[in-house]
């Protein structure tokens, strides 16, 4: 069956064989896209939990700060050093702007690259039916070419027309699930660096004083 299904494609015409080329694109990004959110999300996730532990454990500012430039990932500790970082920090409304800002950069690096999932999940089975309609356009030229609409003459060409709709869906699947998953997980992340800005409001407040 797979020397089969191979030999359908090596014998598809050039807007089958493009179509298909695409369809491996999208794929082959997507699978290094899920990969690359399942280590980042993961070890943002930890690194986060371990600043939490030392944020609450009462330890001085320089010492927060210290632990924070090794957490690189950690949107929560990334946050607390970019203000710690800031010169104009010591008034109440220049740390909520400061906080804002942080925040949605950490957002966007949380949320990055996750559109081209959704893309892939939302444009592929189209790019992979218009292959298919293509295809079957083409068997009933050749149905018209021999005269005859036997299934020796048919079955070729519809398996052809079809093996696009089957890379379209096999694109498109892991994209809609992968971003969904980690969607959920980025808002979860996103949550959780909000409340914590209210407790670094206070803080630099505080320290300010």
């Amino acid at each position: 069956m797979h020397d089969s299904a191979l030999q359908l494609v090596l014998n598809a015409g050039y807007v089958v064989k493009g179509i298909l080329v695409i369809l491996l694109f999208f794929s082959v990004f997507s699978w290094a896209i899920i990969f690359y959110k399942h280590r980042y999300l993961s070890k943002a996730a930890k690194e986060s939990d371990s600043f939490l532990r030392v944020f609450r454990a009462g330890r001085d500012t320089k010492g927060l700060f210290h632990s924070a430039r090794g957490l690189t990932l950690s949107p929560l500790a990334n946050v607390f050093r970019s203000v710690y970082s800031e010169e104009n920090r010591f008034s109440k409304d220049e740390v909520k702007r400061l906080l804002r800002r942080y925040e949605a950069l950490e957002v966007a690096k949380l949320q990055s690259y996750l559109n081209f999932l959704a893309t892939t999940g939302s444009t592929t089975p189209f790019i992979g039916l218009f292959g298919t309609v293509w295809g079957i356009m083409n068997a009933f030229r050749g149905i018209g070419a021999a005269g005859s609409a036997s299934l020796a003459v048919v079955a070729p060409g519809i398996a052809e027309a079809l093996i696009t709709t089957a890379a379209g869906l096999a694109a498109a699947i892991p994209g809609v699930v992968a971003y969904n998953y980690y969607l959920s997980r980025a808002k979860m992340m996103i949550i959780e660096m909000e409340d914590f800005s209210e407790e670094l409001f206070e803080f630099f407040l505080a320290e300010a004083k």
